[in-house]
């Protein structure tokens, strides 16, 4: 078994460790309870000492946020389920080095970033894998749980189509955005983290994060807006993260 199928099969296995311990479902209640009330910053001290159960509530609590931001920064959801798994392993394994003094999420993006970020390099290197990547997505059907659907089941054929055009255009303009400007205007349009935090994560001071951002809304704007047809019109926001 590979480690990152290892990792992740902790969530899985906390009932089956807790009935080796002794502790019956009552008490295995309870202790979940107690984790989903413990800070990021006390359940990293958990995971230092080698609690699984504390490592499944962080995976718990962030799985679906990273897979966001990677697969925003990729372009590739199968690829991004991969390294969301490799990004959990890293946490697994260098738990005792994280940082009390630093928020968790932001040493998470760091790691999920630059993860996203040897992606992008490795694909510069190897254009006919990129290719095909984006043949699969393209000829596959999409996932309709996956990030940035928008589709309300209650909704006109119509208006289905279109909200499902304009989720695709913008993923598709999201993608051509440099990896300098994607990187803030993902974090901050579409993850919704602060200035402070982004900042942190891309080890840039405030002035510069602010300054990336405005250029790449500029730019996010040049290739949405003619595809749209806004006539100049800032885009509808109803497609970003919650």
């Amino acid at each position: 078994m590979s480690s990152t199928a290892a990792v992740l099969r902790i969530d899985r296995g906390r009932r089956a460790n807790a009935c080796r311990s002794g502790a019956g479902p009552a008490s295995v209640a309870s202790s979940r309870a107690n984790l989903r009330n413990e800070c990021d910053a006390g359940l990293m001290k958990r995971c230092a000492s080698g609690d699984e159960h504390a490592f499944a509530e962080l995976h718990r609590r962030y799985d679906k946020k990273i897979l966001n931001y990677i697969y925003r920064m990729t372009g590739d959801r199968e690829r991004s389920e991969d390294l969301v798994q490799e990004a959990f392993v890293r946490v697994y394994r260098h738990a005792h080095r994280f940082d009390g003094r630093r928020r968790f999420a932001n040493w998470l993006y760091v790691i999920a970033g630059n993860l996203a970020k040897n992606e992008l390099r490795y694909r510069a290197k190897r254009p006919e894998w990129t290719v095909a990547a984006l043949s699969a997505e393209t000829d596959g059907e999409r996932d309709a749980n996956w990030p940035l659907e928008v589709e309300d089941p209650a909704s006109r054929p119509d208006e289905l189509l279109r909200r499902r055009v304009l989720r695709e255009t913008v993923e598709e303009a999201v993608q051509q955005l440099s990896e300098r400007r994607r990187v803030v205007f993902v974090l901050r349009e579409l993850q919704g983290r602060t200035y402070k935090d982004i900042a942190e994560i891309t080890e840039l001071s405030e002035g510069t994060v602010k300054s990336r951002l405005h250029r790449a809304r500029a730019d996010f704007a040049k290739i949405v807006g003619p595809a749209l047809g806004l006539g100049g019109k800032p885009a509808p926001n109803f497609w970003l993260a919650t």
